[in-house]
């Protein structure tokens, strides 16, 4: 059976953290010694899920260029200057990643950047998510999940502390309604990692306002189209300034939940 391509969104201007992201998009800003993007990767990774494909917008081209000199910045290495022949050296392991480098426009919402890479996937089941969250997921349970209910999509629900918008869950499971970031401060919300049937790209558009979260998902749970994946482990997104520093002082402390790549 294929493995499903995990599409990363990476195309937000991370306005909300104006002075990290002032310079670079948000998936780069690190978390310790590598931007928060490569720990999403590495999470997929770990469970064999190797084959990517990132929706660029807002200073795309630094993603790019990062996985493209990915050597240089993981390894320590020797530069001529006149040859400009490099050595790299050490025995740093480098991930074996396919990844596809979608521009899906500077302005576009999360819905026509996934309408937008419909191309690239091949597969009757594709992953999503977000490029500024983490968690310790499962991911081949979130994965086998889906593929057993049949729905179009499921999306990881979680429990955060504050913040957030509640959806709203039946005893089974099955998301009835699809609303986010209201003034509520308990219950389930959308933590991001989501599976899609191939069929949600009937419910999107390639206009820049289509917004995955809005009508696209309130139509899945109308339909009874849209399932929870209950995620009762570590979920932290880098939303803000604090939510960046947050997540540096838990890597510092060595006692890293999401990393389940050990």
């Amino acid at each position: 059976m294929e493995k499903p391509k995990v599409v990363i969104l990476c195309g937000g201007m991370g306005t909300r953290m104006n002075k990290e992201t002032e310079f670079m998009p948000k998936p780069l800003v690190n978390v310790g010694s590598h931007p928060i993007l490569w720990h999403i990767m590495k999470t997929y990774s770990h469970y064999g899920f190797n084959d990517f494909v990132l929706c660029l917008g807002y200073k795309g081209d630094m993603i790019k260029n990062y996985f493209r000199n990915f050597h240089s910045h993981v390894k320590d290495y020797t530069f001529n200057l006149r040859t400009r022949d490099k050595i790299f050296h050490g025995d740093t392991e480098i991930p074996d990643w396919n990844i596809t480098f979608a521009n899906t426009g500077l302005h576009s919402n999360t819905g026509c950047r996934i309408k937008k890479i419909e191309k690239h996937i091949t597969g009757d089941n594709f992953m999503v998510t977000y490029g500024d969250g983490v968690a310790d997921i499962n991911i081949p349970e979130l994965l086998n999940y889906h593929r057993t209910h049949g729905k179009v999509g499921t999306v990881t629900t979680v429990r955060p502390s504050t913040r957030f918008g509640n959806l709203t869950i039946n005893e089974h499971g099955q998301i009835l309604d699809f609303t986010k970031k209201t003034k509520i401060h308990e219950g389930w919300i959308d933590g991001g990692f989501f599976v899609f049937n191939k069929k949600i790209f009937d419910y999107l558009t390639e206009d820049p306002d289509c917004m995955l979260e809005r009508e696209p998902l309130k139509q899945l749970a109308s339909e009874q189209q849209f399932m929870s994946y209950k995620h009762k482990g570590f979920w932290q997104c880098m939303d803000t300034t604090r939510d960046h520093q947050h997540l540096n002082n838990i890597w510092k402390s060595n006692q890293v939940p999401w990393r389940v790549w050990r």
